[in-house]
C-alpha cells in the first residue's frame, strides 16, 4: 500500500474515532450475513493495513468488530459483505456482555495478517483444491511453493501452510489401477521422478519423505499447518514409514520391504495410530485411517456436527469451529474422514459423524505449532471426481464447510492465549 494511502487511512480513522467513535460490525450469523466467505477477506484486508480486529467468538456466528472508516465500509460494499456501523457505546456494551462469565463467548484480538503458502506443484492436475478456490474467492493473497522451496527452508517465510491434495508416500495418489494409462498420470509420474532426481534423490518416495520431515520441523518450530483429503493421512504415513520401503515396483522400481507393516512407527505421526496400510496398488486407498469405503450414509443425510468448546478457556478450537450452523453437510474425497479409534488421544476431534464413528475435522499441537486435518475434497461438491469442473463459489457464498477452512486462515492472526483442553 502506498505511503500516501496509509497516511490518508490513518487520518480517516483518527477523525472517525474522535468525531464519531464508531465501529464496523461484520455479523456472521445465518440471518444477517449474505456473504460469509468474503467477510473473511475483508477482515484479512483490514489486518493487512496494520489495523487490529476483534473476533467475537460465538457472538452472532463469530462476528468481526473492525474500526470504522469509509474505505472499510466501501470495501464491504464492493465485496458484497453485510455490515453494521455501531457506536462506541454499543461496541463497549457488546464487549462487556461477551466478557460476562455467564456466556460462552470471547473477544479475540487479531493482530497481523498471516503470510500464506500453498504447497502445490506448478503443473496443472485434473482436479481443483478447495483452499485455493476459497482463498481466491475471498480475495486473500497466497503464494505457492513446492518440494524445492520446502527443502531450501523457505517455509520459514510463512505463517500458515496448506498441503494441497498430495501423496507424501510416493505412490502417486494410488491412482494406478484407474489412471495408469492416462496422459496426465504418465506426465505427473515423469515430472515427479525428474524433480526427485534434480533434488538428489533416487526415488520419489525418498524426496517426499524429506519434504514431509521439513514440514514436520516447520510445525514443531511454531508453524500452522492445514491439510485436506489425501494430504492428511499420506503425510502421517510417510512420517511413520521413515526408513521403510512401502512402495510396490510400479511406483519406485523395486519391491517393498518384507513385513513392512510391522516396521511402521506410530510415534512419529501427528494425528494417527494403529492403522493398517493398504498393500495393493490396485486399491484406491492408503490405509485403514480413511472411512470412505466403510461408510453407509445416504447423501441426503450425510452431515457432521461441530463440537462446542469454552470460548474463554479453549479459544483455539472455538475459533476453528466458528460457524452459523453446528451441522455441516458432509462431502467425499480420497480421504473422506478418519476412523475414531485410529486418532491419537491428544488430538481434538472438532467435527464428527457420531452415527458412523468417524471424525471429519481434527486439530492438534505439535511442538510449538499447530495442525488441522479436514477430511474430504470439496465442501460444496459431494463426490468431486478427477476431471470434474471446479466449484463456483459465487453459488455458495455462505458455505459452512468452506467457513471452516477460512477459520484456519485467520487463526494465526490471533493474539495467543493458552489452551486449557
Amino acid at each position: 500500500m502506498k505511503v500516501k494511502n496509509i497516511i490518508v487511512l490513518c487520518f480517516v480513522l483518527l477523525f472517525g474515532f474522535e468525531s464519531y467513535a464508531s465501529y464496523i460490525l461484520i455479523p456472521m450469523d445465518a440471518k444477517s450475513q449474505k456473504n460469509h466467505l468474503k467477510a473473511y477477506g475483508v477482515t484479512y484486508w483490514t489486518l493487512e493495513r496494520d489495523l487490529k480486529v476483534q473476533w467475537l467468538l460465538n457472538y452472532r456466528g463469530g462476528s468481526f468488530l473492525l474500526p470504522d472508516a469509509e474505505i472499510i465500509q466501501r470495501e464491504c460494499q464492493i465485496r458484497g459483505v453485510s455490515f453494521e456501523v455501531i457506536s462506541d457505546a454499543k461496541a463497549a456494551q457488546i464487549l462487556d456482555d461477551i466478557a460476562s462469565p455467564a456466556v460462552n463467548q470471547e473477544a479475540i484480538v487479531l493482530e497481523k495478517a498471516p503470510k500464506i503458502a500453498v504447497y502445490t506443484p506448478d503443473s496443472m492436475k485434473p482436479w481443483d483444491d478447495a483452499v485455493t478456490l476459497v482463498l481466491t474467492y475471498a480475495e486473500i493473497p497466497y503464494e505457492t511453493i513446492y518440494d524445492e522451496e520446502v527443502l531450501k527452508d523457505e517455509l520459514l517465510l510463512y505463517d500458515w501452510l496448506h498441503l494441497h491434495h498430495e501423496d507424501f508416500t510416493g505412490q502417486y495418489g494410488k491412482f494406478y489401477r484407474t489412471f495408469r494409462s492416462a496422459a496426465w498420470y504418465i506426465e505427473d509420474k515423469r515430472e515427479a521422478e525428474a524433480l526427485a532426481a534434480r533434488l538428489g534423490y533416487s526415488k520419489v518416495s525418498e524426496a517426499k519423505l524429506a519434504v514431509a520431515l521439513k514440514i514436520r520441523d516447520y510445525v514443531v518450530g511454531g508453524g500452522f499447518m492445514f491439510a485436506m483429503c489425501s494430504a492428511t493421512d499420506s503425510f502421517d504415513i510417510a512420517l511413520s514409514a521413515e526408513g521403510v520401503d512401502i512402495c510396490e515396483p510400479m511406483f519406485d522400481g523395486d519391491g517393498s520391504d518384507p513385513g513392512y507393516q510391522n516396521k511402521i512407527d506410530y510415534s512419529k505421526t501427528f494425528a494417527f495410530k494403529d492403522y493398517i496400510l493398504e498393500r495393493s496398488p490396485n486399491v484406491y486407498e492408503f490405509s485403514s485411517i480413511d472411512m470412505t469405503t466403510k461408510r453407509n450414509i445416504p447423501k441426503m443425510t450425510d452431515y457432521f456436527s461441530l463440537m462446542e468448546y469454552s470460548a474463554k478457556w479453549d479459544p483455539i478450537p472455538t475459533m476453528l469451529t466458528q460457524n452459523h450452523t453446528a451441522l455441516v453437510k458432509g462431502f467425499m474425497g480420497q480421504t473422506t474422514s478418519f476412523s475414531r479409534d485410529q486418532i491419537k488421544s491428544n488430538v481434538l476431534v472438532m467435527g464428527e459423524n457420531r452415527t458412523n464413528g468417524e471424525a471429519k475435522y481434527i486439530h492438534g499441537i505439535k511442538g510449538k505449532g499447530f495442525f488441522t486435518f479436514y477430511g474430504g475434497h470439496d465442501p460444496e461438491d459431494y463426490t468431486h471426481k478427477v476431471g470434474d469442473p471446479k466449484t463456483e463459489l459465487d453459488l455458495h457464498p455462505t458455505s459452512p464447510g468452506y467457513r471452516l477452512i477460512l477459520n484456519n486462515v485467520l487463526f494465526p492472526a490471533a493474539k495467543k492465549k493458552k489452551q486449557k483442553t
